[in-house]
């Protein structure tokens, strides 16, 4: 512990040639030569410190073992005939995009028919690919447009795939690396936003122009459908092309909450009069429309996170007139709907469990009859196979110590076409899980999940959460937490905090802009609570987040640093007062505020962990992790804060990937040697 420390407080000469208002600034040059030396030596540092002994390689072995694992459940979706999958293992490990049938995949190991191998063609190309999708022409089935990164960034090369000739399409259609948004607009023309040149994108770095590119012709002679302002996040055009509800779509970003959404009729485009921060999707003539405001339309009331439906043509033509499928309450929100040929699978969630209903259309109107009730602590999610042609649909039920069950049946039908569970990964005897309420500061209850042994006195905690951009921490099975963390004893905790969507979008919008500190202020609250029912203490207490997780406990680092021991802050957002500069962060203002309207940094300082570290003070030790590749979320906000705590003489560790794109890693091998610093680094100073 002593020689970590030690480690942790050299403090590096850096270079103060930038604007006096930020000394560190040469840093967000991410691939310049004095930066990427600077987090070389610091990274270098970091591995001889963590990486360097038995323990950590135990721990590595054991991640990669779990990640690479033969039975694994290999996850699939239907395209025509097929069930496809993307696979990686130790063999292969940038992965394999292969398919099989669904009676052959119904069989304990299944024979797969490789449709491309990201190894093979990444040998031949000499680049690092890294698989992100290929959306496949319907209702045809025979072509896809595959996505590659180099080294896992959210930029791809898009390239046109022959599925029957298992090969990409010479002189097919092909784009550079952007991060370009290409999809299918009939078997011989897709819609393509990319960077066509200066001006084309937006200020969060995303297609603003829609181009319709026919076969045969060159890109620079597509005519242009639609141009959003550089202001918008993005522009994105799609079809729905199966025989009878072929419709053509486009959504204009507005900023990350708004947008408007089109449909094109006789060559034009087509506002659909949807509230613009509702989220509206059509299904086989059916137009969904799920509220994100309260909105008031032909006399009608209706509550914010409620899921409408009606007929799409008499919509367009003026027809006001809705059913209700889902309506929320203080404690149950939507957490997702999608739709079969017949019905609609509604996921919603009280009190953080889900239960899955369907909802059918009758002569009558809509009826609605459960289909899958869930346990206390548990998570079901559902998936339709084939949304057009059948009623048939995939559910996934898992809790913190329970692996993945995966089943696939018919509505209406107790058939199962297949059943098949993942193995236990870890030794989860005697660890229980719970759930406790907190309260915020501001009289709220605040839900977490504690999982974890029962102990005699206060142990090791590892306390998570996100709280932003509505998105929600649900129970689930973490093998890498149980087989690195539970089974030393140690306890896991969740905390459902403001700001994400447990329970819908009030939730959320509790912590957006001028009061994002609620969600702060509710993770601090848990935090105390754990330490009032002497589960743990300040020294035994650690904390992760990544990306809005990691200014998460970046804001504990500076607001509370007495109620922690250690930090682990991970792609993280840092320097908010540049945050929107910088790569896809513009598109996050609706969520935080605007740095430039003086009235709105006036808050966003106040959470804006960059300009709140002090010198003088006693924090927690930090490793922070990040990646050179991540384009969405600017490395230099790790470089610079890791940077400015060295010179101020606090303790932190520095860790960057050359790879991985925003989720760290770009392959399991990767993803094991960061996910086994963190667990070193954590046992080391929480166990020792």
């Amino acid at each position: 512990m002593k020689t970590l420390l030690m480690l942790a407080t050299v403090t590096f000469a850096l270079t103060t040639s930038a604007a006096e208002s930020d000394p560190y600034l040469w840093l967000e040059n991410v691939t310049g030569d004095k930066a990427l030396a600077w987090a070389k030596e610091r990274s270098k540092l970091t591995v001889e410190q963590l990486a360097s002994d038995e323990e950590f390689e135990n721990i590595e072995s054991r991640i990669l073992g779990i990640l690479d694992a033969d039975d694994r459940i290999p996850g699939v979706y239907k395209a025509g005939d097929y069930f496809y999958n993307f696979w990686r293992d130790r063999r292969n490990p940038r992965g394999l995009w292969r398919r099989t049938t669904l009676e052959e995949y119904r069989n304990d190991h299944p024979k797969w028919e490789i449709v491309l191998d990201l190894d093979q063609l990444a040998e031949q190309e000499g680049e690092n690919w890294v698989f992100k999708g290929a959306p496949i022409l319907t209702p045809t089935y025979d072509k896809a447009l595959v996505n590659l990164s180099r080294g896992g960034a959210d930029a791809t090369v898009v390239r046109e795939f022959d599925l029957a000739k298992k090969d990409f399409v010479a002189g097919g259609f092909e784009l550079p690396e952007a991060k370009s948004r290409a999809s299918w607009a009939g078997p011989d023309s897709i819609f393509v936003g990319t960077d066509f040149g200066p001006g084309s994108m937006t200020d969060s770095g995303y297609p603003r122009i829609v181009k319709l590119w026919t076969r045969g012709q060159s890109l620079a002679n597509a005519p242009t459908l639609f141009e959003g302002e550089t202001t918008d996040v993005s522009v994105t055009a799609f079809a729905h092309l199966s025989p009878g509800y072929e419709n053509e779509f486009l959504y204009r970003g507005k900023d990350f909450y708004n947008r408007e959404f089109y449909v094109r009729r006789d060559g034009k485009w087509v506002l659909v009069d949807t509230p613009i921060d509702a989220r509206p999707s059509v299904h086989r003539g059916l137009l969904f429309i799920n509220l994100k405001s309260d909105w008031l339309i032909a006399g009608n009331s209706y509550k914010r996170g409620t899921l409408l439906v009606t007929d799409f043509e008499p919509f367009l033509e003026g027809k006001r007139s809705f059913d209700v499928l889902f309506e929320p309450s203080s404690s149950r929100a939507l957490a997702s709907y999608s739709s079969t040929k017949n019905h609609v699978l509604i996921t919603e969630r009280e009190n953080i469990t889900n239960r899955i209903y369907v909802a059918t259309r009758t002569k009558e109107g809509w009826s609605r009859e459960l289909l899958i009730g869930a346990d206390s602590l548990s998570t079901i999610s559902v998936a339709p196979v084939d949304p057009i042609n059948s009623d048939d649909y995939i559910s996934w039920t898992t809790d913190f110590v329970t692996p993945l069950t995966a089943r696939m049946q018919t509505i209406g039908s107790d058939v199962v076409h297949f059943e098949k569970s993942d193995t236990s990964r870890f030794d989860a005897a005697g660890v229980e899980v719970a759930q406790y309420w907190a309260i915020s500061k501001d009289g709220t209850r605040i839900p977490y999940f504690q999982v974890g042994r029962k102990a005699e006195g206060t142990i090791p905690t590892l306390l998570t959460g996100y709280g932003g951009f509505e998105l929600s921490r649900t129970p689930g099975y973490n093998p890498l937490v149980g087989a690195s963390w539970l089974e030393d004893g140690n306890v896991y905790v969740v905390a459902n905090i403001r700001g994400g969507g447990e329970f819908g979008p009030a939730w959320h919008q509790a912590a957006v802009k001028e009061k994002r500190p609620r969600a702060y202020e509710d993770f601090i609250a848990v935090a105390e609570d754990l330490i009032r029912r002497k589960v743990t203490t300040p020294e035994q207490l650690g904390i992760q987040g990544g990306s809005n997780g990691g200014l998460l406990v970046g804001n504990m680092l500076t607001m509370r640093p007495d109620l922690f021991g250690a930090i682990v802050c991970q792609v993280p957002l840092l320097d908010m007062r540049r945050y929107h500069k910088l790569l896809a962060g513009a598109s996050w203002m609706a969520e935080f505020g605007d740095p430039d309207n003086p009235e709105e940094w006036k808050f966003i300082r106040g959470f804006s962990p960059y300009h709140n570290v002090r010198e003088g003070v006693d924090y927690p030790l930090v490793l922070m992790t990040t990646s050179t590749r991540d384009d969405r979320v600017h490395p230099g906000h790790a470089r610079k804060m890791t940077a400015k705590m060295h010179d101020m003489g606090h303790r932190v560790l520095y860790y960057e990937n050359t790879e991985g794109g925003h989720g760290g890693a770009a392959d399991n091998s990767q993803r094991a040697f960061m996910s086994a610093l963190v667990y070193k680094f954590l046992r080391e100073v929480l166990q020792h």
